[in-house]
């Protein structure tokens, strides 16, 4: 029989081995990509066309599958979970199945580095994959910054969290909201004919404080939140 404490080391395992497999794009540094990691989007390393995306498409997928269990094999208890650990746990699950998903929508190809691939973007012409992944994507994006909002609030609420945990989850919930603020504006940026915003820095930026995040997570993981009820 499976005790909480177990599952709970098996939760901390799986979201350490998410965070290790969401950071496979680092691997561009040592890998001849032919992308500017400061022009290109992040998924474009797993587009169909390029000669690493079966890598990068699969450390998605994996990524994904990970989240997924370990929000799944959580223990719980009878103690009734708030509303905070309930949204943390359903945002995750909506991230590392977005995420998953992301990775079987691949684009076809790189249109931050291919103009002829930019140039059939516009014109409408590439695969409806191109499409779903930007909406798979936004979902795995706005799961992630629930969870990250709802586990912020509750480790600060709570008392398994320390002190130093509660202020590394702060900073890591304001840096992602100042990447994901960034990232937009360099798309907006780009899709009006100024690019330079460093479209492929900020989104590298918002993907890297993810991966550090579950790593984060380890150390106060969704299953153990609702141990405790609020300070008072």
């Amino acid at each position: 029989m499976t005790t909480p404490r177990t599952a709970t080391t098996a939760t901390a395992a799986l979201l350490a081995l998410a965070a290790l497999t969401y950071s496979a794009w680092t691997l561009e540094a040592v890998l001849d990509t032919g992308l500017h990691p400061a022009r290109a989007y992040v998924s474009e390393l797993a587009a169909t066309d390029q000669p690493y995306g079966t890598l990068f498409r699969t450390t998605d997928l994996a990524a994904g599958l990970l989240v997924c269990a370990a929000v799944l094999t959580a223990p719980r208890t009878a103690v009734r979970e708030g509303p905070g650990t309930r949204a943390a746990r359903a945002g995750l699950l909506l991230f590392g199945a977005a995420t998953a998903l992301d990775s079987r929508l691949p684009l076809s190809c790189a249109p931050t580095t291919d103009p002829a691939c930019a140039a059939r973007e516009a014109a409408g012409l590439v695969p409806p994959a191109h499409t779903a992944h930007t909406v798979s994507s936004t979902l795995a994006l706005c799961g992630v910054l629930v969870a990250m909002a709802a586990l912020t609030r509750t480790a600060r609420r709570h008392t398994p969290a320390s002190p130093s945990t509660r202020a590394a989850l702060v900073t890591l919930l304001v840096l992602e909201l100042a990447a994901t603020a960034w990232t937009l504006a360099a798309i907006a940026a780009l899709e009006a004919g100024h690019p330079g915003w460093g479209l492929g820095t900020a989104q590298r930026l918002q993907v890297g404080v993810v991966a550090v995040w579950l790593a984060t997570s380890v150390a106060t993981p969704v299953a153990t939140l609702h141990r405790t009820g609020p300070r008072p």
